[in-house]
């Protein structure tokens, strides 16, 4: 391979990292749930004032205050990348989580828009649980959880998701072969995460 190729695959790899980040979990769920479920029928601007607010707490303020600890400790996004220095960002998303979710209760917003958040909270939680002794890909964790609940709204919706499943699975895939050419995990770690996340959003929407 020449290093032409081999920087434009690393180059891909990164951009893949980037676009399918585990914040977008949550905000790609609630397009799914807007587009396949009874929810569709809301208004426009009802359904784009949920999606900004989730954008802002699940997205917007963890990057920020993310980036904000990571220049403050002078640490590149590759060094924070490094297991025990994962445990702070995934406590500042899960504060950030909950804040929306409890925004979301108190104005009242239907259940299955909170189960999106409170399933990528656990998905958060449980794979910072798992990086206290071992290493798991949370962006497999967060393309597995939006499978998973593909899934289990096709389930209670009755609809066919086949092509999207099709999708999903491929860019599971890409985005999985990308942290391993990134070096960040290894397969059995991103083989783990999309286990988790795919398991774990399932059983919550599908049973709560």
């Amino acid at each position: 391979m020449n290093k032409t190729t081999e920087k434009d695959i690393i180059i891909a790899a990164k951009t893949l990292s980037v676009i399918f980040n585990p914040f977008y979990l949550p905000l790609l769920g609630m397009v799914i749930l807007f587009l396949f479920s009874y929810l569709n029928m809301l208004p426009w601007a009802y359904k784009l004032i949920v999606l900004v607010l989730v954008a802002c707490f699940t997205i917007l303020l963890p990057t920020v205050l993310i980036n904000f600890y990571r220049k403050y400790n002078g640490w590149t996004l590759f060094q924070l990348g490094a297991k025990e220095r994962r445990v702070v960002p995934y406590i500042i998303s899960s504060l950030c989580y909950l804040g929306c979710i409890y925004i979301m209760h108190s104005i009242h917003i239907p259940h299955f828009m909170g189960n999106i958040l409170l399933t990528a909270l656990f998905i958060q939680l449980i794979c910072a649980a798992i990086n206290l002794w071992w290493k798991i890909s949370t962006h497999s964790a967060a393309i597995g959880g939006v499978i998973g609940a593909l899934m289990a709204f096709a389930i209670i919706f009755d609809f066919n998701p086949m092509w999207w499943l099709c999708l999903l699975i491929l860019l599971s895939g890409a985005v999985g072969s990308s942290r391993i050419i990134l070096r960040q995990h290894t397969v059995a770690q991103v083989f783990a995460g999309s286990i988790v996340g795919g398991v774990c959003a399932f059983i919550i929407i599908l049973f709560l």
